[in-house]
């Protein structure tokens, strides 16, 4: 398959758009904000008006939008793909939507023979630049298996989870994982720095210790720098903690740890700050600490 349709050209899709192109794939591309996509053009993409112009022409279609409602909008809005496309497409989406919404989603595009792929990603702006992204897929094997070269140039570790919706949830899981550690990473600093510590120093001990993680040793950094840029946005991670916690409710579970980092990023929204990177949970901790990272 080379023909490759690709929907969202944020912080992630950008760059795992282009890495499809340097290894050969024709593209087709849209976007809501249309200088992306132009910038995108001077590479090798072909620049569409449309959802459902995108899927015209594609063997696959990629989408990696913001929420579940944008996905919904992609899929089945007035010029959505599903108006475009043809029997026996597949469709992968790599956003983070809600499982059950993606169950409902998978049975619409059947009607029509088109099969949907949940393959969410993690690893950040970074893992999306360099394709070293880790994806969990749900869906039918056989799919998979057919677009397991797509997914191999975007990602250094890519599993078939389940049917539709096990992608989702296995991202959600992992999305508690980032929100709770963000936690204990901002915790550690801030005892460091009200301690007197050299926080450089004390990152390079427990950054190769037993508590060790991605966040800490790539986001600890940018912490102890000021740098509160985005890899991912508080209000996005946010937006995730939200599924978690209805999944969590619908599951009967208890999740005390990961309700705790919702109320600190609500915090950082609150004071105005959910388009800064999930970092920035450390401001919470330095108001609450009267202290100054820097």
């Amino acid at each position: 398959m080379r023909e490759i349709g690709f929907i969202g050209l944020g912080i992630m899709g950008y760059p795992m758009a282009q890495n499809l192109i340097k290894a050969g794939y024709n593209l087709a591309v849209y976007n809501r904000t249309l200088s992306k996509a132009e910038s995108l053009a001077k590479e090798g993409a072909r620049v569409m008006d449309s959802p459902m112009a995108v899927a015209q022409n594609a063997e696959v279609v990629i989408t990696i939008v913001t929420d579940t409602p944008d996905v919904e909008q992609v899929l089945f809005g007035e010029t959505g793909l599903f108006k475009g496309a043809k029997a026996g497409l597949i469709v992968v989406d790599m956003s983070t939507i809600s499982p059950s919404a993606t169950r409902d989603f998978s049975a619409r595009l059947s009607v029509k023979n088109i099969q949907l792929l949940d393959a969410p990603v993690s690893g950040g702006d970074i893992g999306a630049q360099k394709g070293t992204l880790t994806i969990m897929v749900g869906g039918e094997e056989n799919t998979f298996k057919k677009c397991l070269p797509l997914f191999e140039v975007m990602g250094s570790r890519v599993t078939h989870v389940g049917p539709n919706g096990s992608g989702q949830m296995v991202k959600l899981c992992n999305q508690i994982l980032c929100a709770v550690n963000m936690i204990a990473v901002c915790e550690s600093l801030s005892l460091a720095k009200k301690s007197g510590l050299d926080l450089e120093k004390m990152l390079k001990v427990v950054t190769a210790g037993a508590g060790g993680s991605w966040a800490l040793s790539n986001l600890g950094p940018k912490i102890i720098s000021g740098d509160l840029e985005p890899a991912f946005m508080v209000k996005l991670i946010q937006k995730d903690l939200r599924l978690v916690l209805e999944a969590a409710k619908n599951n009967s579970l208890p999740i005390p740890g990961t309700a705790l980092a919702n109320q600190l990023f609500e915090a950082l929204e609150a004071g105005g700050n959910g388009e800064l990177g999930t970092q920035a949970m450390i401001k919470v901790f330095e108001n609450l600490g009267n202290f100054r990272i820097l």
